[in-house]
């Protein structure tokens, strides 16, 4: 068995291939492609015969045979992700988006990259409330974001009401989903949260907070989508298909919402190119936050 040292903390641990795999991932490399690399390491160990190592030499032997892959770019994101974890700099990632769009396959494959615990969904903070808060008094929080606005009495005329009534759901939602930033920001909890309520302008952003809009290209794209979900899921295609232009209708609004807060927005064509794509503006914006700080990451 191989131990890794970890002398700042005055640990040690069992050598894990996965952890230094998911590590590897978090460069963009193929889930595959970073297995065979930490398998490729573990036999360099066991045939060297090395029983202790510390995790900075880890760190140094994975980068070198980054290189000597041909993965240059990945070797130096590789630097960048360790050094940050060094420095224990605490995230907020906040993933919105229509319904069916992907939101919680990437939050989850995210939070398996970058080593996050807490994921939390927006519908979850949604049904909290639902039980705290009966049907009388707010009505929109308690059906589908897509019908919120059949719930509300005398909406005002000249307006768009399917809008009206999912931002009267948002922001009432939003007062719980800050409450989980806040908390999130306060306790130094590397956190994602994902979710359709998830609007710019409604949610409290912060210099640890970063922020993603996914969507799809079209209306046969998200139905495709709901059907793929219901396969792993109690929730039907059909009753979201039914509701589909409603749905596509809301994605305009996020995405004009997004384009006026400047916030990046990812069409989620395909799951590897998503995270990559995250991944990627995380680690430009993490440096040039950490730079307005005085703080230079060394990463080559």
């Amino acid at each position: 068995m191989i131990i890794v040292i970890d002398p700042e903390k005055n640990t040690r641990i069992p050598f894990s291939r996965g952890i230094l795999t998911r590590s590897i991932t978090t460069t963009g490399v193929d889930v595959g492609v970073a297995y065979s690399i930490a398998t490729e390491i573990v036999k360099d160990l066991q045939r060297k015969k090395i029983k202790l190592i510390t995790k900075d030499e880890i760190r140094e032997i994975t980068y070198e045979k980054l290189i000597e892959h041909g993965l240059k770019d990945a070797a130096r994101k590789y630097l960048f992700w360790h050094e940050l974890r060094k420095l224990k700099y605490p995230m907020i990632i906040l993933i919105g988006g229509t319904t069916g769009v992907g939101k919680s396959t990437l939050a989850t494959e995210l939070a398996f990259r970058l080593g996050i615990r807490t994921v939390i969904g927006t519908d979850t903070i949604r049904e909290v409330m639902r039980k705290m808060i009966n049907k009388e008094l707010l009505p929109s929080i308690h059906t589908s974001s897509f019908l919120a606005w059949k719930e509300l009495k005398n909406l005002p005329r000249n307006v768009d009401s399917l809008i009206y009534g999912f931002e009267n759901q948002v922001r009432y939602t939003s007062v719980g989903i800050n409450a989980v930033i806040e908390r999130s920001y306060k306790e130094g909890f590397n956190t994602i949260i994902e979710g359709i309520h998830l609007v710019p302008g409604y949610v409290s952003l912060n210099d640890r907070s970063f922020m993603y809009l996914i969507s799809v290209k079209s209306p046969d794209a998200l139905e495709a989508r709901f059907y793929e979900r219901a396969r792993y899921s109690l929730r039907p295609a059909e009753y979201y298909i039914k509701n589909i232009e409603e749905i596509i209708h809301i994605q305009e609004y996020l995405i004009k919402k997004a384009r006026e807060y400047e916030i990046p927005v990812i069409e989620n064509i395909e799951l590897e190119a998503s995270i990559n794509s995250i991944m990627t503006h995380l680690m430009e914006e993490i440096s040039k936050r950490l730079k307005e700080r005085g703080i230079k990451l060394k990463i080559e």
